[in-house]
């Protein structure tokens, strides 16, 4: 017993200490005056889906005084009617009493959101308060969000008979979502998808997407918020979601005024006859994937009026078929993912087996960060030329980074080994978004298109008429000088 005596005097001791540390509560400050500081006063949620959690956001609660304060009561307003939910230093509740903040010291507030549906369309404000009293001050932290109401398919969705998707609602897509064979699914103008974590768009069918330029048809991921805060929105980050597949059943196809972005990859066309038209696609933006941005194995596709930027893998990897494209920007100055090919391939083989290829470019640039390289024809372009099999291809009136010489593939191309420059390029300073317009009358391809093509086409993707300058300039877009408020 004796050999114990010690250590129990020691605990003892501790424990007596500790308690004695814990007496702060006799020194708690009683001057109205000391007051709580806040890392904000108002924590803002991005839009949130009805029904669908938001994701967790926290904002600080300093005390700046040399003595601790007693905080008497922390409340959420509405107790949790709203939809909000706190989480004070761990604990969860709508209702806290005496919580101790030490001089000098902080303590975190959790806040998450969960908005109730309703038969409105258009995004409704909630709004709450936590309110902390203090010495029998009262100092308040504004909450709020946006509830959105989608139409949500959790399970994901096959179109089994032909179907209109009107633009009164989104759509919250999870798993995929499927056109069937034989059926065609028609997509009114200002539609938004929201895809989930990989989700995709299966089309055995279909799909006759014909949006305006005033309200364009939108795929993208359903996050709303940024990865890296007021820098870097999730809807600038790529790989958000699957990505649209068209099966070798599905044929002709319309995409007119779409935006596809953020996904893992973007357009995926599979092996196919190219005797019959797979797509038309105009007046679109696909952008920003992790993977190959538009890839298409043996298919007829007609492309005009339309940016193919930015990819992980390829912009646009062409395998055997018959492809047209006229004033488009392909262009890959990725930084989020490493770059693993140049921005266009053209192929006449694939495992072992002979495809014949015909494609045209016709006033389009073919642009990105690689090196123009020393060869000619390499850089930004790939050329993989089997001889077993037919690879006729000609650029007309094109902007390429890379070294060549104009013949009868290349007629009046301009090869470069400087990219040309447009409005934004990408980076934290401009918070990682682009614009492929040109920046200035001196960008490379200003006023150098082939103006018999551009007669065919003569509105750019922003509605700019490209006739009415000295010359039309090669690529989706017209110049147009900045606005002040864009400088």
């Amino acid at each position: 017993m004796k050999r114990l005596a010690a250590p129990i005097l020691l605990l003892v001791a501790f424990l007596f200490n500790l308690l004695a540390c814990d007496g702060l509560d006799e020194n708690y400050s009683t001057n109205p005056n000391h007051r709580l500081a806040f890392s904000t006063d108002t924590l803002s949620f991005d839009t949130i889906f009805t029904t669908i959690g938001s994701a967790t956001k926290a904002f600080m609660v300093y005390n700046p005084n040399a003595q601790p304060l007693l905080i008497s009561e922390i409340i959420l307003a509405s107790g949790e009617e709203t939809g909000f939910r706190i989480n004070v230093d761990g604990r969860k509740g709508d209702h806290f009493q005496d919580v101790r903040i030490p001089a000098e010291d902080s303590l975190y507030v959790f806040v998450e959101v969960t908005v109730n549906p309703n038969a409105e369309n258009q995004p409704l404000l909630v709004e709450d308060s936590v309110i902390f009293t203090t010495n029998n001050v009262k100092q308040s932290v504004r909450l709020e969000a946006y509830g959105q109401n989608v139409n949500l398919y959790s399970q994901g969705l096959t179109v089994t008979e032909d179907t209109r998707f009107t633009a009164e609602r989104p759509y919250l897509i999870y798993d995929s979502l499927v056109i069937a064979p034989n059926v065609t699914l028609t997509i009114d103008p200002g539609v938004t998808f929201y895809m989930h974590d990989a989700a995709k768009v299966i089309a055995y069918g279909t799909i006759a997407a014909k949006g305006t330029r005033e309200q364009p048809i939108l795929f993208r991921g359903d996050r709303l918020d940024f990865i890296l805060q007021e820098v870097l929105p999730y809807d600038r980050t790529p790989s958000q979601w699957g990505g649209i597949f068209f099966r070798p059943e599905s044929y002709h196809n319309i995409l007119d005024h779409v935006i596809v972005r953020n996904g893992q990859t973007g357009l995926t066309f599979e092996k196919s006859s190219p005797e019959e038209s797979k797509l038309k696609l105009s007046n679109s933006q696909i952008t920003n994937m992790g993977d190959n941005l538009f890839a298409a194995f043996n298919c007829n596709i007609e492309v005009t009026n339309t940016e193919l930027t930015n990819a992980g893998g390829g912009v646009a990897v062409l395998i055997g078929g018959k492809y047209q494209f006229v004033h488009c920007t392909l262009a890959n100055f990725m930084t989020l993912k490493k770059r693993t090919t140049a921005c266009l391939t053209l192929a006449n083989n694939a495992n072992s087996e002979n495809y014949p290829l015909q494609a045209t470019f016709e006033n389009c640039i073919i642009d990105g960060s690689f090196d123009a390289g020393k060869e000619n024809y390499k850089g930004e372009l790939n050329l993989s030329i089997d001889e077993a099999a037919p690879f006729d291809y000609q650029f007309n009136h094109c902007v390429i980074k890379s070294v060549g010489e104009n013949n009868e593939q290349f007629k009046e191309v301009l090869f470069t080994k400087e990219s040309p420059t447009y409005r934004l390029q990408g980076g934290e300073k401009n918070k990682y978004a682009y614009d492929f317009r040109p920046d200035s009358t001196n960008t490379l391809g200003v006023g150098k298109a082939d103006i018999f093509i551009t007669q065919q086409y003569p509105i750019d993707r922003y509605g700019v008429n490209r006739l009415t300058n000295d010359g039309p300039d090669i690529g989706a877009y017209e110049y147009v000088p900045k606005e002040n408020k864009e400088e």
